[in-house]
């Protein structure tokens, strides 16, 4: 909602304590990476799925594993191999026989009845299997047999993904790619980050981690980030930089007028509002304002543009489109009442 009830400040205070509380666990446990976890933290709370892209052994699992550890939720690991069915994901019927002799199909739920789910190498996995996620992405929810079962609330999807494995992979189609509300790049750390995962633990054994929240104050979070105000100028540059992203558009920046395919989806609007209330609340701040936006147009806008082969060519990437994006799509319209523009 644009319009909601003015947040009460001491519940602001407390939710933004306890969220930056779950933030400070991630950063002990993955090093030298304060961005990541940050934004890691925010599509957690806009109740959005993660797609992790980094080479291996930059605790890309360690991320989520901590993340469940901090909150106290229960999780589960989806190996993806191109072997995986979607019946190993999702459960299915088994014929079992009762007392009386008669035999029935019991519904054996898989491991997506889960709060957090890891679904691990997921471009690994046929088409078919990755296309088991889609429902419960978007709907919470799993139909098996004809029959709808509700997921756990919370419940996020976080995938990792290989981007050097290309042999024998199968990279997520854009209509899945549409349901991650971030894709983030997990980059290497450098030398100083190395030199104290070697000196301060052994094996690079991450550091134990107990909740740092009960379910009840996670609910309260929750509940704040749904209070926090998304200003009306606010909401229509969202409404723009979408609108914007697609080559059609006469206000559309020439990076990609020249680059992009097919723009960002309506998705997109709504994923970028979401998630700029959570980041608001992180900071301690009542409302969502133009630097929170900036702050994730990156992850929430790169992967839903489709871009033309001649950005390849031209060594053309996606966040330089995104970057362009916001240079040429101005904050305020010009014709922005001055009562609003404050």
């Amino acid at each position: 909602m644009t319009e909601s009830a003015e947040i009460d400040p001491s519940q602001l205070a407390r939710a933004s304590e306890r969220a930056n509380a779950i933030l400070a666990a991630l950063d002990r446990t993955i090093l030298g990476q304060p961005t990541l976890t940050r934004l890691v933290v925010t599509a957690f709370f806009a109740r959005g799925h993660l797609l992790l892209e980094g080479l291996p052994g930059l605790g890309k699992t360690e991320l989520v594993k901590a993340l469940a550890a901090s909150i106290g939720l229960d999780w589960r690991r989806v190996q993806f191999t191109p072997d995986l069915l979607p019946g190993d994901i999702t459960g299915g019927a088994i014929l079992e026989e009762r007392d009386n002799g008669r035999r029935e199909l019991v519904f054996h739920p898989g491991p997506v009845f889960t709060h957090l789910l890891l679904a691990d190498e997921i471009n690994r996995a046929s088409p078919k299997t990755q296309s088991a996620l889609l429902e419960a992405m978007q709907e919470r929810n799993v139909t098996v047999l004809g029959e709808t079962r509700p997921l756990p609330r919370p419940f996020a999807v976080l995938a990792t993904q290989n981007p050097i494995e290309l042999e024998g992979t199968y990279p997520l189609p854009e209509a899945q790619l549409d349901r991650f509300l971030f894709k983030l790049d997990v980059r290497r750390v450098g030398a100083a980050t190395l030199e104290a995962i070697l000196t301060e633990r052994r094996g690079g054994a991450p550091p134990a981690l107990e909740a740092v929240v009960d379910a009840a104050e996670l609910d309260e979070v929750f509940a704040a980030v749904d209070r926090i105000f998304l200003p009306r100028p606010v909401a229509a540059w969202i409404s723009r930089l979408v609108e914007n992203s697609h080559p059609d558009v006469s206000r559309a920046p020439e990076v990609v007028r020249n680059y992009v395919r097919f723009g960002a989806s309506p998705r997109a609007a709504i994923a970028m509002a979401e998630a700029a209330r959570a980041h608001a609340l992180l900071a301690g701040k009542p409302n969502a304002g133009f630097d929170d936006v900036r702050a994730l147009a990156a992850a929430c806008l790169g992967h839903r543009m489709v871009l033309d082969y001649r950005a390849r060519l031209d060594g053309v990437t996606s966040a330089a489109v995104v970057e362009a994006l916001l240079d040429a799509t101005p904050e305020l319209r010009e014709d922005l009442p001055a009562e609003l523009a404050r």
